[in-house]
């Protein structure tokens, strides 16, 4: 049997609710930090000027969390699929030391802090 878009976005939801383990006022908090600023990849030039591509995902999360579901966009549906993967993709890249880390830090850009309980 076909899955139905309605199933199929409600599977997203729930994907990118269990990807992002912070709450949007720690996530907030986080991206103010220099550390937040100062992790991932921001652009082609390498140059590191201007917002990494996580800092501006964690800001995207951010509105899609005061979304209602009936409110949410294709775009957002995109944007959380691309939560999803690059969560599930980094968590298996963990380093010795995780606490302080720059891969940490990349990921709580992303919603999620690989530390919390």
């Amino acid at each position: 049997m076909a899955t139905t878009d309605t199933e199929e976005r409600a599977d997203v939801r729930k994907d990118f609710a269990e990807a992002v383990n912070m709450s949007p006022s720690e996530l907030e908090a986080w991206l103010k930090t220099d550390e937040s600023r100062e992790v991932g990849w921001k652009g082609e030039d390498g140059d590191g000027g201007g917002e990494s591509v996580g800092h501006a995902s964690g800001r995207h999360i951010l509105r899609i969390k005061e979304k209602k579901v009936a409110d949410l966009t294709d775009g957002d549906y995109d944007h959380m699929r691309k939560v999803v993967g690059y969560v599930h993709r980094h968590l298996k890249q963990r380093p010795a030391d995780p606490e302080g880390s720059r891969w940490r830090y990349s990921l709580k850009n992303w919603g999620h802090d690989p530390m919390k309980k």
